[in-house]
């Protein structure tokens, strides 16, 4: 047993304790809502991670959000590696969980293994997030076997984008609803600690959520699932528009605009930098 000094005792107890698998679930069962927000940089994830947000989704949304792709479908594995570490190195508290970019993960389970590998070794993830119900139940069950916790992805899954004939919501009418059901089930027995529901319609959510003992964390589907993910430009109003889903909490788009507004008029006046901003000889 090692023995600590009191002041690297007290540090080690003041330390936030790192949300993990069993605290989703208990979460759940307490009827404690869990949040979630994306996030693709250090800066952004020490910010959210101190503010007490429980999963970091570093997100194939990095592709529409940052890169300045129209769609999620161009992001590559490298890119998304480089985020998850930036994200994990910035945190202490909240679970990081990756998204398996278009491409790296459908084809089998030993490619989603290979690729999931690459995000908890190089990245630091503690998780990852991929996309489907029933046709990639094999991929969660090899994962989750092999010690992987994964996150399903149901409902408007944007990498599909392309065979759901846009952003359209999903699971409206009783058949819809059911194969959502169905693949909610198949993903929780296959072994996913939670699953993403995206705009489907709040009592479809409301159903899956009370037939599944792990987690729902939803986002336009409406506030009976176990929790809420926005990303997080949406939510902090980094730009003009935000889908029907979002909300605004902040306006941190306008504050970024008139700080560098501020600077660029102040060097131009002279007034920065001043005498307190230089150096002596």
């Amino acid at each position: 047993m090692t023995n600590h000094p009191p002041a690297e005792q007290a540090q080690t107890a003041a330390a936030p304790r790192r949300v993990r698998v069993h605290h989703l679930r208990e979460a759940k069962s307490a009827g404690r809502q869990l949040t979630m927000l994306t996030a693709y940089d250090g800066p952004t994830a020490r910010i959210f991670d101190a503010a007490g947000v429980d999963m970091l989704l570093v997100g194939d949304s990095i592709g529409d959000n940052m890169l300045g792709h129209a769609t999620t479908i161009p992001v590559t594995v490298d890119e998304l590696v480089v985020a998850t570490r930036s994200v994990a190195r910035a945190t202490s508290r909240a679970m990081v969980v990756a998204d398996l970019p278009f491409g790296s993960y459908e084809a089998s389970p030993a490619q989603a293994h290979a690729t999931a590998v690459r995000m908890l070794k190089e990245a630091g993830a503690h998780a990852v997030k991929f996309e489907g119900g029933r046709r990639v139940a094999p991929q969660v069950e090899l994962l989750t076997g092999a010690g992987i916790p994964v996150v399903g992805h149901l409902g408007f899954t944007p990498q599909s984008e392309n065979m759901l004939g846009g952003k359209r919501i999903q699971g409206r009418g009783h058949d819809a609803a059911e194969r959502l059901k169905e693949d909610a089930l198949a993903l929780q027995d296959a072994g996913a600690v939670a699953i993403v529901l995206e705009m489907i319609p709040a009592p479809v959510a409301a159903a899956i959520t009370e037939i599944l003992s792990v987690p729902t964390i939803g986002i336009g589907a409406g506030p009976q699932c176990d929790g809420q993910v926005l990303v997080w430009t949406d939510m902090a109003g980094m730009g003009d528009w935000s889908p029907r889903f979002s909300r605004r909490f902040g306006e941190v788009g306008k504050a970024l605009h008139d700080a560098a507004a501020s600077f660029v008029s102040e060097v131009q006046s002279g007034a920065f930098p001043t005498a307190e901003h230089s150096y002596d000889s």
